[in-house]
């Protein structure tokens, strides 16, 4: 009995590991897109040159 719950909570942390870097992946493509588009919309400085988007 006491191998079979081991196997089971192996396969359960596994499936929680697998899950949480299956979603930094997303979160990983979603800062991605969002970075790009921020070079796309940046606005233009008082001399006709691109501005920077980002504050620091």
């Amino acid at each position: 009995m006491v191998p079979l719950l081991l196997v089971l909570l192996l396969a359960i942390i596994l499936f929680g590991v697998g899950f949480a870097v299956k979603a930094l992946w997303w979160i990983a493509l979603v800062v991605l897109v969002l970075w790009l588009l921020g070079f796309l919309v940046r606005g233009t400085t008082a001399g006709g040159g691109r501005g920077r988007w980002y504050r620091w």
